[in-house]
């Protein structure tokens, strides 16, 4: 009989006893007291972060996080990280990447606030509503909505930022742009990049715009992307009307919720 393997294996020991066991270990409950700081002081009585097994005395440190360093020491996967570092992550958009920017009509956003509590959330626009400002810069726009501003708020707190753009039609590949991100009102930022369509989509005119200053940009593989084809539809876009932006589809208007107290009935005036 074959002999069957776990898909992520036992760590083999390569990293030290206490990097193990930190790894392994329980999250902090919900009790715990949250820093603003790496998870890693969570797990033990020391205030210093464990040391990245992968910082070199040279002036430029690798990409990535110490704690993807350490789990790469742990899982014996350094030399694949270390080849995907040098072949495919670059601090800047070289002309392919720009090419593919400007293509692509939606974008996955990921934020956090300063809690490191997350948010990820869909833009999308006609090809080119991301506009690269040179090899460094990117932006896009942000427009009338629900008026909670999840994403814009965690960027106000923290400015790190995690773009996913994917070609799900002809590609069937993906970039990553990770940086560090700052809110420009529409005004303002016309008056540094008059270059800036002043023609838009649709009707809709952004209030003001995400710039992101690319810190990181690699691919991502076209291994598990699926094949979609785009199907014209009829799309109301700007609208506010209830239903047609959706309505309640998870029926989730009513229900109770710990930071929502009904008011009264007849407290309101008429």
């Amino acid at each position: 009989m074959a002999r069957v393997t776990p898909d992520h294996p036992t760590p083999t020991g390569t990293a030290d006893a206490a990097l193990l066991d930190l790894e392994l270990s329980d999250p902090p409950t919900p009790n715990d007291a949250w820093q603003a700081v790496t998870p890693l002081q969570h797990h033990g009585p020391a205030a210093a972060s464990p040391r990245d097994p992968f910082v070199e005395e040279r002036p430029v440190p690798l990409p990535g996080s110490t704690g993807e360093h350490l789990l790469q020491r742990a899982y014996g996967t350094e030399k694949r990280a270390r080849k995907f570092y040098d072949d495919q992550v670059l601090d800047h958009l070289n002309p392919q990447m720009k090419e593919f920017i400007g293509r692509m009509e939606m974008a996955f956003v990921a934020t956090s606030d300063s809690h490191g509590e997350c948010d990820s959330s869909l833009r999308a626009g006609p090809p080119g509503f991301l506009e690269v400002l040179d090899d460094r810069h990117l932006c896009y726009p942000e427009y009338r909505g629900n008026g909670v501003l999840a994403s814009l708020g965690n960027i106000s707190e923290n400015p790190h930022v995690g773009i996913l753009l994917v070609d799900f039609v002809t590609d069937l590949i993906g970039l990553h742009v990770n940086g560090k991100a700052r809110i420009v009102e529409d005004a303002d930022l016309r008056s540094i990049y008059p270059a800036l369509p002043a023609e838009f989509d649709r009707g809709r005119t952004p209030e003001r715009w995400v710039v992101v200053q690319v810190e990181e940009a690699y691919i991502h593989c076209r291994k598990h992307i699926p094949r979609m084809v785009p199907v014209l539809r009829t799309r109301s876009w700007g609208t506010d009307d209830v239903k047609r932006k959706g309505g309640d589809y998870f029926e989730s208007k009513g229900m109770p919720r710990p930071w929502h107290r009904p008011e009264p009935v007849g407290s309101r005036d008429c």
